[in-house]
C-alpha cells in the first residue's frame, strides 16, 4: 500500500474494523517512513456481472448507473440520497445473490421498479415510463390508476 503523503510502500496497520453490513474491512494505516495515518477500505472482488441489454448487447454491471437513474427518477423528491444509496445497495446485493454471471436488464429494471414502488410512487412512474417505453398514454393512465387504486386514492 503506497502512503498517500509519500508514496513509500511500507506501513503498519494500527486498527481492523468491520464496515458496512461486513462486508468491508477499515483499516487505519501508519506510513513508517513519513507517520502519516490513512484509511484503507477492503473488499472481496466479486466476479464481474455482464448485463445483456434488450439489443442483445453486453455490459458490465454500473451500480453508478443504477444509481444515476434513481437520482433522476427522484428529482424533486422528498426521497434522501441516504434513501437511494440504500436502495443501490439492496439492487447490488440482490444482483449478487442471484450468483450469476449473465443477467438480463429486464431483471434488473423489474428489481429497481420493485424499489422505487416501495420508496416514492411517482419516482416509479417516472422509472417506469422510461424504462416500459409505454406506446400510448392510456398505458400510462393504466399505471397510474392502478397506484392509486393500491393507495384507496382513485383519480
Amino acid at each position: 500500500m503506497k502512503c498517500p503523503s509519500c508514496s513509500h510502500s511500507e506501513d503498519r496497520v494500527l486498527e481492523s474494523r468491520p464496515g458496512q453490513e461486513n462486508e468491508v474491512t477499515r483499516r487505519r494505516r501508519e506510513c513508517l517512513h513519513c507517520s502519516y495515518r490513512f484509511t484503507t477500505f477492503e473488499r472481496i472482488e466479486d466476479q464481474p456481472i455482464k448485463i445483456l441489454k434488450r439489443s442483445g448487447a453486453e455490459e458490465l454491471f454500473d451500480r453508478n448507473k443504477i444509481y444515476s437513474g434513481i437520482v433522476r427518477a427522484c428529482k424533486k423528491r422528498p426521497v434522501s440520497l441516504d434513501k437511494i444509496e440504500e436502495t443501490v445497495d439492496d439492487i447490488d446485493r440482490s444482483m449478487r445473490a442471484l450468483r450469476k454471471l449473465k443477467v438480463h436488464s429486464d431483471e434488473i429494471g423489474t428489481l429497481i421498479l420493485q424499489k422505487l414502488h416501495n420508496l416514492d410512487q411517482v419516482a416509479y412512474i417516472r422509472f417506469a415510463s422510461v424504462y416500459r417505453k409505454y406506446d400510448d398514454v392510456k398505458e400510462f393512465i393504466k399505471e397510474v390508476n392502478d397506484i392509486l387504486v393500491e393507495t384507496g386514492r382513485r383519480g
